[in-house]
């Protein structure tokens, strides 16, 4: 659909799961994430955008000066794109008042984080998969009561170990609740990471 900000796939659920906000990867496509939201909560009303950046033909959630290298303005600029999106499809589908978690892959993963820090009030939960620091120093922004799971690679070579590590500590710096998943492979999602997601996604209580 492209009657909002961004184009985007919505898929109708359960009124009692939680609303999944799907970020693809670079490259991607909202029907790609929202195999992972299948895997994650096949009962959850989902709704994948599409990122609004090209590269060479390949979308993307913002621009990169080089691999590794993001364009820190075009970071704040798109996660508020997002952030509005998000708070116009609520209205759009009626879901105003319903537990909203992000799950995200790499460059997805990245702008979850980024809209995580940057703007709380529309987004406080967040599964980042392949996740780094978007923002080299966000706003010292009350995160308290915000939840993310981390779920990295120790040998990623494109979201380095010590770049996904600032990520944890900025979060928790700032009064956010972070759940590591660390596995031995590189820019992946594995079983194991899904299941801590999973498993996160429905805590305790």
């Amino acid at each position: 659909m492209t009657d909002l900000a961004l184009e985007h796939e919505y898929v109708e659920g359960s009124p009692t799961a939680p609303v999944l906000l799907l970020l693809h990867g670079t490259g991607g496509s909202p029907a790609d994430i929202i195999a992972l939201g299948r895997e994650l909560c096949p009962a959850s009303p989902m709704l994948a955008p599409a990122g609004p950046v090209s590269e060479h033909g390949a979308a993307r959630w913002f621009h990169r000066l080089a691999e590794g290298v993001f364009d820190v303005d075009d970071v704040v600029y798109r996660a508020g794109q997002l952030a509005d999106f998000v708070t116009e499809a609520r209205d759009r589908y009626g879901l105003g008042g319903r537990r909203l978690v992000a799950a995200g892959f790499s460059n997805g993963a990245n702008i979850a984080g980024a809209v995580t820090l940057l703007r709380p009030d529309v987004l406080s939960e967040a599964v980042l998969f392949a996740a780094m620091l978007p923002v080299p120093d966000p706003p010292r922004t009350d995160l308290t009561g915000s939840r993310v799971l981390l779920a990295n690679g120790r040998h990623d070579p494109m979201a380095p170990l010590q770049h996904a590590q600032d990520l944890v500590a900025v979060l928790r710096d700032r009064g956010a609740e972070v759940a590591e998943h660390w596995h031995t492979g590189g820019h992946q999602i594995t079983v194991d990471g899904l299941a801590a997601a999973k498993s996160w996604l429905t805590p305790a209580g």
